[in-house]
């Protein structure tokens, strides 16, 4: 489609107003958003498509900003977990497309019908599925936030409200851009999309409950609770990715070896990274070889005594902080007494984030998967897995330890609620009761009929 002459372009939006209007901005995206919600699912599909167009046309362009961040970011010495975090390259530019493009082809949520009941003849009720509103995502570090949660908030026909890191600054603003672009190309207010910066600018929006209905904060344990308590807005998030590898006694020891360097190793700083080893006594003769590997794929590891004599090339520490979530190229160890320990170290010292378990062992793998109260959790595979795009639902908005609206890594289901639409006769609820006519609540199909708005 082209863009309408009247669409405003990307330059207008505002979050470049200034002063900061925290209530105009937010009350911008609260009726552009529902505008986006009310047009048919077929416009929606069009904006992610020109997303993933655009994405391509200003490639260069966004690696070039992203240059400019990552200068200014080693300029000041930002720490090593998010500069690696701060980085785009090509390839994290086809992944963000492949992932507009996964969204492009999900079948329309919005209208989708959960139930419909025949509640007497001529009145008919029917709960549609429906866009939750506007977001408010706060994140860290990561400029290919801006796409992933963008996309899915088109997807649902919610607004949203960007706020990434200053260290990502010049990046954030070109994808924003993207965002409202293609949103303007297909002739739908680019407003639904906002990008702000600053500190003042969140404080403020904070204390917009009467038009942000979710706030998703992505960062660091203390952004996430600061956020929480700094809000009467529901917050969805986790505070810490403390996921945790349990070895059974069953586990064959290769598999325990490599899930073991790819749950640390792959991409350290993430939050579905491996932060504690729990091996179960009965596994402690293969251990040393899971300690190499992790020691030659440059992994510093904390051991308590126990699994540090059964690997004497470790070093051993004292006091251990099992609640840690290291970010880097470090693994805490713990020797634990079969599955009945491992489950308490779980629920003792862990976030609710990703667990998994290696065994051969089927009851044992059953009865972790059934008994561990987590978010995520996984037999003979790798932590890394607890991912949005990897579970296929096109990206994440972030990964929920609460319980809830939503838990895990949170797709479009998570950015969805529901309405009831009831289509009668003239009845009035004066006409049902004692006497005089009854309810039937007949169950009817949910699809092949009209679940539209």
């Amino acid at each position: 489609m082209t863009a309408s002459p009247a669409a405003p372009p990307a330059e207008a939006a505002p979050d470049v107003a200034s002063p900061f209007d925290a209530a105009a901005v937010a009350a911008g995206v609260r009726a552009a958003q529902r505008a986006l919600g009310a047009a048919p699912g077929a416009r929606r599909t069009a904006v992610l498509r020109a997303l993933e167009e655009i994405l391509e046309e200003r490639a260069a362009e966004i690696l070039e900003a992203n240059q400019l961040d990552l200068d200014e970011a080693e300029r000041t010495g930002l720490e090593k977990p998010l500069l690696k975090r701060l980085k785009l390259d090509a390839d994290k530019l086809e992944v963000l497309r492949d992932g507009v493009r996964q969204l492009a082809e999900v079948p329309d949520p919005v209208g989708v019908m959960k139930r419909h009941t025949q509640l007497d003849d001529g009145l008919v009720l029917r709960q549609v599925q429906s866009p939750l509103g506007v977001l408010l995502i706060i994140f860290e570090s990561r400029p290919e936030a801006v796409i992933q949660i963008g996309a899915l908030a088109l997807r649902a026909g919610d607004g949203v409200i960007l706020k990434g890191g200053a260290e990502a600054t010049a990046s954030n603003r070109v994808l924003v851009g993207c965002l409202r672009d293609a949103l303007a190309r297909c002739e739908l207010p680019s407003d639904a999309v906002a990008g702000v910066e600053g500190r003042e600018a969140v404080a403020a929006l904070l204390d917009q409950e009467a038009h942000i209905d979710l706030v998703i904060p992505r960062g660091s344990g203390s952004l996430v609770r600061h956020i929480q308590s700094s809000t009467r807005i529901p917050v969805l998030g986790h505070a810490e990715g403390v996921c945790h590898l349990y070895l059974d006694g069953s586990a064959d020891p290769a598999m325990a070896a490599k899930l073991a360097v790819d749950g640390k190793c792959d991409y350290p700083a993430a939050c579905n990274a491996t932060e504690t080893v729990l091996v179960d006594r009965a596994f402690l003769p293969h251990f040393p070889a899971v300690a190499e590997a992790l020691r030659d794929a440059g992994v510093e590891l904390r051991c308590d005594p126990e699994s540090q004599a059964a690997a004497p090339f470790t070093a051993a520490v004292d006091k251990i902080d099992w609640r840690t979530e290291y970010g880097d190229l470090i693994a805490g160890v713990a020797v634990v007494d079969g599955l009945d320990g491992a489950i308490e170290h779980i629920h003792r010292y862990g976030s609710g984030h990703t667990e998994a378990i290696v065994a051969d062992d089927a009851h044992v793998a059953e009865a972790f998967l059934a008994r561990v109260d987590s978010a995520s959790v996984f037999h003979n595979a790798s932590t890394r897995f607890a991912d949005g795009f990897r579970y296929g639902l096109g990206a994440e908005v972030g990964i929920s330890t609460g319980r809830i609206h939503a838990r895990g890594p949170v797709g479009i289901d998570g950015l969805l609620t529901t309405r009831w639409l009831l289509t009668g006769t003239g009845q009035g609820a004066g006409d049902y009761g004692p006497g005089k006519r009854a309810f039937q609540h007949l169950t009817l199909p949910t699809s092949g009929a009209d679940a539209g708005d």
